[in-house]
């Protein structure tokens, strides 16, 4: 429902797209409820609502946002709501209706609270204290600072609800997190930059939190909920909050456990993303790197010919687990651990205790390969 996002001069208005003119800049769901909050204020004052509205966002930048609906309710207080354009990022908010129901209360400031589809924090590690509302600082501060001309004399209650959130909040991280009930209202910049999967790199972090508020000083990381299941049968000794999903990335996540004081970093993973990580890529998403398999028949010391050229040759990781299996040289898959381990120190640093897991599709342990930090 949002006007197309278009690039103009830094200190025009409606900011962005991407350089090459393709990708399409979205806004995060704590400037929908901003934008739905400043025409809902605009609308109580006036008596009118507007049919978009500018808000200021971090960093002096500005946004024109449409509104979708907006209605009296309750007596004195209004209901605005705008749809969030994401962009073309990829997120399960993208195209959320997120309403704010605004009315005028005897408590001076704003006040903010979240409404059905809105999520509440249940779990210590988090920005915001056990209990609160799942409305994270960015967003509440912009919220303070766009509402603060309508606080004169008066307060405001601002209660943020979102359509269907509790259900689209199972397709998140936040059940995990101890987020319960609803989505996140998050956003650091008010944008979202196409494919820069900024709101999984935000869950990544907060879930690295949590685990380290409660008490880990190891953390888990995989790239999925299948090496994440095969990884806690294997360590059953370590608590739920200690095994964070990363999926594709890898420096990303080692980065971010290393800036949480995580002693020690365990990687969970099947042989093909294993294959990419030892490449040294730092995010294996198949649509940002091919998979060199020629590469991976070179690493392999002690590989007969035949193998070799078949491995090189391959179309997929799990063919040339197969070639390795049909040659009986599994044996040799203990190099790419090592590898993975080489690529992982230069991400970490060299302080933690790092180890990683190798798994068969079928959830063989293929190789297990540690290294010792300072």
């Amino acid at each position: 429902m949002s006007e197309p996002l278009t690039e103009k001069p830094k200190n025009e208005t409606n900011l962005f797209l991407t350089k090459n003119k393709k990708l399409r800049w979205g806004f995060s769901t704590g400037s929908a409820a901003t934008a739905a909050a400043l025409g809902a204020a605009i609308f109580l004052k006036t008596g009118r609502p507007p049919d978009q509205v500018e808000i200021a966002l971090p960093q002096d930048k500005k946004l024109m946002v449409k509104l979708a609906e907006a209605d009296r309710v309750q007596g004195a207080a209004v209901k605005v709501t705008v749809v969030k354009d994401g962009g073309d990022d990829p997120d399960v908010t993208n195209g959320a209706s997120i309403s704010v129901l605004l009315k005028a209360t005897n408590e001076m400031g704003l006040t903010i609270l979240g409404g059905p589809g809105v999520g509440r924090v249940t779990r210590p590690g988090l920005v915001l204290p056990v209990g609160e509302w799942a409305v994270n600082p960015v967003p509440r501060s912009m919220l303070r600072q766009n509402l603060s001309p309508f606080l004169n004399g008066q307060g405001l209650e601002a209660i943020i609800s979102i359509k269907d959130g509790e259900n689209l909040a199972l397709k998140t991280l936040n059940p995990r997190l101890g987020i319960i009930g609803g989505l996140s209202v998050l956003g650091t910049t008010g944008l979202v930059k196409p494919f820069s999967h900024q709101a999984y790199v935000a869950t990544i972090d907060s879930a690295l939190s949590v685990a380290r508020a409660n008490g880990s000083s190891e953390v888990v990381l995989s790239t999925g909920g299948r090496s994440e299941g095969l990884a806690r049968k294997m360590r059953q000794d370590l608590p739920e909050a200690a095994f964070v999903q990363i999926a594709d990335f890898f420096r990303v996540g080692l980065n971010l456990a290393v800036k949480h004081g995580f002693e020690t970093i365990g990687l969970a993973e099947f042989f093909g993303k294993a294959v990419k990580q030892a490449a040294n890529y730092p995010y294996t998403h198949a649509h940002h790197n091919d998979m060199n398999l020629a590469q991976l028949a070179d690493w392999l010391d002690g590989l007969n010919p035949e193998a070799h050229g078949q491995i090189a040759a391959a179309p997929t990781a799990l063919a040339a687990l197969e070639i390795l299996k049909n040659h009986k040289s599994l044996d040799l898959i203990p190099m790419v651990a090592k590898k993975v381990l080489a690529s992982a120190r230069g991400y970490a640093g060299p302080s933690p205790w790092l180890w990683v897991t190798v798994f068969d599709f079928d959830g063989t342990i293929l190789a297990h390969e540690s290294s010792r930090g300072l």
